[in-house]
């Protein structure tokens, strides 16, 4: 069964390059991902606690799923928007994610009630139920709830003189059903009490006497407060409590046009993002239809849209326990990432020979020395930055802020509408100026997603540019978790290039002609387009001609058409595409030629590079940008090529060839939609990329 399209015919007759049936649904493919990381945690090759971890990201796309993606659809459907490539209306998508996404939450409850639950218990690690608790973890419990829980509780009657309460989104509620009167004669029957943030998802129990370490004991808060909600009621009696959970709509939308001031808008537009739209409701299992229906009124939901759960409706939240409990048995091994010789001066390093950088296998160490020297470099005159995410406690942004007190230059380009790091973005915008840093907020209508840092030193008479681009953010925690590609360069034409996108995005510049870069919204839809066109070209002349691309996601309609003209032309095209992938495969006559595949493993696949043979002049690019229509035509991206034979090569076979020869880690996409995951045939060795890298890479 096709999950991300209408099923292919057999054969497709006279068929055109527009035809809704060659593209799978962005949407139902990005749900689909879903599935092939919780594939992860139903693996019983993976450790346990890693098992539990995949379940939990799993939970968390899905959350994020229906804010960004679900009501997108549902914003195209209201304002009658025309459907897209695949031909599907929003009206039809809306409902077939909701199917899709019921199958993919009673797989994930289904993996954590009857496999990870019960093996977490075999070793030690219990999330206790109420029957599972003894006489003395009972009391302990109901004195918790009593001391540290019911004191920030409110919980709030439902009556004329008090409406239905505003629910934040992916709070913890519990709605009660109350009997008897209360202090005022009134009538019990309906109350909602809401979960404040600040109280722990996750209680740890006591540890059992003479136990150590070995045994963990849990209770959700969400168990705690469905058996003791009953203490917030004294003199009237519970009948009932069941949880609850809302997830809404996040996208934020500021008229950049109608502002004056962005960063302020933005700050307004935050204090409500927790209370738009309703898009998905999640509630027990056990709950009466009568609440239910109640429910779903009061959040304008239809009845698709809800989710009956059985078990925490926060599952996600189990992810505490990951850090919670020290044991490495059931953890993938530690790793160390691998590091730069030592140099007194990067400088002069970097000045004798590209450097790349694999992360996470290199460590993240280069890219904070090199700011970190060019901060306290007196020969360093000015230092320009792009910051999309970073990490909370960012040195990145602390050594900006030195270098701006050590009188150097420094801009800051900082994207606000960096999705879910707005806030986070807005703090280390007011830091970064009160340090004297000249801030800049990009370009209005065009996320800036590029990552860029240019430093401009002063060596004897002449000025030299050195430059570090990037697929991955300026985030040393991600550069842990995501495989990315970092270039550091003083290649004079590349430094160039830099220096004019800076100038481009604070001033006014106009369109600018790049040397060695491809740049969206300009010159980078252009370039790959021509690029696979020239691929196709040596196919007609009966040249070897080949493609293979990696990214996270694909669906842009002309990338897309531009790769089925060059399979008809004989081009072998081989894909790497981590998500949403809307390109269907193996179609005959029109994308034969075309091999499309998906990696989950350890780390989350984030590097996009993109390799086109060229006869026999090969050309290799990394970028911030995958083939999307927003990366390509609505954002500021960065494409670099890798100029250093050697250094192409090396990427190349790291992530490119490597990774097509994964046996292990990798899902083919079929023509009906399936992903289907390799394994090792008869007499085949067995290969995954990501432990191939491990082991010739890290320390």
């Amino acid at each position: 069964m096709n999950h991300a399209g209408d099923p292919v015919e057999p054969a497709l007759q006279d068929i055109t390059l527009n035809d809704s049936a060659l593209y799978f649904n962005r949407e139902l493919s990005q749900l689909d991902f879903n599935f092939r990381v919780l594939a992860q945690a139903q693996d019983a090759n993976v450790p346990l606690l890693e098992r539990l971890r995949y379940l939990c990201i799993s939970c968390t796309n899905l959350d994020e799923f229906f804010e960004i993606r679900a009501a997108t659809v549902r914003h195209a459907q209201d304002f009658g928007m025309a459907a897209r490539a695949d031909g599907q209306a929003p009206a039809t998508i809306l409902r077939r994610i909701h199917e899709r996404a019921a199958e993919l939450v009673d797989a994930q409850y289904r993996c954590w009630n009857e496999e990870l639950r019960p093996q977490l218990a075999e070793r030690g690690i219990r999330l206790l139920q109420p029957n599972e608790w003894n006489a003395e973890q009972r009391e302990w419990l109901r004195t918790y709830f009593r001391d540290e829980i019911m004191p920030v509780l409110s919980p709030l009657g439902l009556d004329p003189a008090h409406p239905f309460p505003r629910i934040l989104n992916k709070s913890l509620n519990i709605v009660v059903t109350v009997e008897g009167r209360d202090a005022f004669g009134r009538e019990g029957h309906l109350a909602v009490v809401r979960a404040p943030r600040s109280l722990p998802r996750i209680i740890r129990l006591p540890d059992r006497d003479g136990d150590g370490d070995a045994f963990h004991d849990f209770v959700f808060l969400s168990t705690a407060l469905s058996q003791f909600v009953g203490e917030l009621f004294p003199g009237m009696r519970v009948t009932g409590a069941y949880q609850f959970r809302v997830t809404r709509n996040s996208e934020l939308i500021v008229d950049e046009e109608e502002v004056e001031n962005l960063a302020l808008a933005l700050r307004d537009e935050l204090v409500g993002r927790g209370y738009l739209r309703a898009m998905r409701l999640e509630i027990d299992r056990d709950c009466p239809q009568p609440i239910v229906d109640t429910l779903l009124r009061n959040f304008e939901l239809p009845s698709h849209a809800l989710y009956r759960i059985d078990g925490p409706v926060n599952l996600n939240r189990v992810i505490q326990v990951y850090d919670l409990v020290q044991r490495p048995e059931l953890k993938f091994p530690p790793f160390i990432p691998r590091q730069m010789r030592s140099v007194d001066s990067l400088f002069e390093r970097v000045a004798e020979g590209d450097v790349l950088l694999h992360h996470p296998f290199d460590g993240f160490g280069p890219v904070l020395e090199l700011l970190k020297q060019a901060a306290d470099d007196p020969n360093v005159l000015a230092i320009k930055q792009t910051l999309y995410r970073t990490a909370k406690d960012s040195a990145i942004v602390e050594h900006l802020v030195q270098a701006a007190r050590n009188g150097k230059d420094v801009t800051a380009v900082i994207e606000l509408r960096a999705r879910f790091d707005e806030e986070a973005n807005l703090a280390f915008a007011d830091r970064l100026q009160q340090a004297g840093v000249q801030v800049v907020y990009g370009v209005v209508g065009y996320k800036t997603h590029a990552k860029m840092l240019l430093i401009v030193r002063r060596e004897g008479r002449k000025l030299r540019r050195y430059a570090h681009l990037g697929t991955g953010n300026y985030h040393a925690g991600t550069a842990r978790a995501y495989t990315d590609i970092g270039l550091v360069t003083a290649d004079p034409d590349i430094g160039d290039d830099v220096h004019q996108i800076f100038q481009q995005l604070s001033g006014l510049a106009p369109e600018i002609r790049l040397k060695r870069l491809l740049q969206s919204p300009f010159t980078l839809h252009a370039g790959v387009l021509a690029r696979i066109e020239r691929e196709a070209g040596h196919a007609r002349a009966g040249r070897a001609a080949r493609i293979v691309a990696k990214m996270n996601a694909l669906s842009e309609p002309e990338v897309v058409r531009a790769l089925y003209r060059a399979s008809q032309a004989g081009v072998e095209i081989d894909l790497i595409v981590r998500g949403a992938c809307c390109l269907r495969p193996g179609v005959p006559g029109v994308s034969d030629n075309i091999r499309v595949r998906s990696i989950v493993g350890r780390f989350l696949e984030h590097s996009r590079v993109y390799w086109f043979a060229n006869g026999d002049e090969p050309e290799l690019f990394c970028a911030s940008a995958d083939w999307l229509e927003r990366n390509l035509l609505h954002r500021i991206e960065a494409c670099f090529p890798i100029l250093d034979p050697a250094l192409a090569e090396r990427v190349k076979s790291e992530t490119l060839d490597n990774y097509l020869a994964d046996n292990i880690e990798a899902w083919e996409l079929q023509a009906d939609g399936e992903y289907l995951r390799r394994s090792p045939g008869p007499g085949e060795a067995a290969h995954s990329a990501q432990a191939a890298l491990l082991a010739k890479l890290s320390a």
